[in-house]
């Protein structure tokens, strides 16, 4: 018998009240799979991570993570956030963070493991910042702070990683070394990254699926006219990796 995807979602549909996000939505997140979600603001890719993460409850549809209920199957999940804001005068330091990320495995003990720390300095190595562990987290760069909280996710040795927007107002540099991170990552896990930065998609993913309350999936790193054209709801102009080009269709804009 086949196992089970990492993540299975049919029909699903979900939103806030009477403001349906999402409607009729399936996809499936592979083994070793690293699927980008793109869209446009307001089109649902938050809400799909919230409904997955069991934050929200969705109204139509199911979630499967490994076939088990998103409350069961959702310790197998780490997870990496927007960077929000925080307390900077709050005492922490990089490697606290990270240690947090083992609390699946801490329980009710008041005392983290040796096997926690021993995780902890794993998952700052597999990210390249064990040089920072004893910083104070108010003093790091948006890269290193974005890396840190990879690190935290990898902590729980998860089998699943989910990423919102991970290198939005990152420098492009700062941005390859954050996807080369996830590249290395990707060899042992499923990785789903929301993001805008449909520049780099081709480059870093296996594939893609735009979302704007409707899905469509693509089994390979590229953004299709259909994509587009339900995404976004005009041409877009776009760039091409290799030999420069574009294609632009002139459009009426409001």
């Amino acid at each position: 018998m086949a196992s089970s995807p990492p993540i299975e979602i049919d029909d699903l549909t979900a939103g806030y009240g009477s403001n349906i996000v999402l409607e009729g939505v399936s996809l499936r997140l592979e083994e070793k799979d690293f699927l980008a979600v793109i869209g446009p603001n307001g089109g649902g890719k938050t809400t799909l991570l919230k409904a997955i993460l069991g934050i929200i409850t969705p109204l139509k549809g199911d979630i499967r993570i490994f076939g088990e209920t998103v409350g069961n199957g959702l310790r197998k999940i780490g997870y990496v956030p927007q960077r929000g804001n925080f307390d900077s005068s709050y005492p922490i330091s990089v490697y606290d963070v990270v240690l947090m990320g083992t609390r699946v495995m801490k329980g009710y003990s008041p005392r983290y493991s040796a096997e926690c720390h021993e995780r902890t300095a794993e998952a700052l190595e597999i990210v390249g910042i064990e040089d920072l562990a004893e910083y104070s987290l108010s003093k790091l760069s948006g890269g290193q702070m974005q890396r840190a909280l990879l690190a935290r996710a990898m902590a729980g040795r998860p089998d699943i990683l989910l990423l919102d927007e991970p290198t939005a107002s990152l420098d492009p540099h700062i941005k390859e070394c954050i996807y080369d991170s996830l590249r290395r990552i990707n060899k042992d896990l499923a990785i789903m990254i929301v993001t805008h930065d449909i520049g780099v998609v081709s480059t870093h993913v296996k594939r893609v699926a735009c979302l704007n309350k409707n899905i469509i999936v693509h089994d390979e790193p590229l953004i299709t006219p259909d994509m587009l054209e339900m995404g976004y709801h005009c041409n877009v102009e776009l760039l091409a990796h290799g030999v420069p080009h574009r294609t632009y269709g002139e459009h009426d804009h409001d």
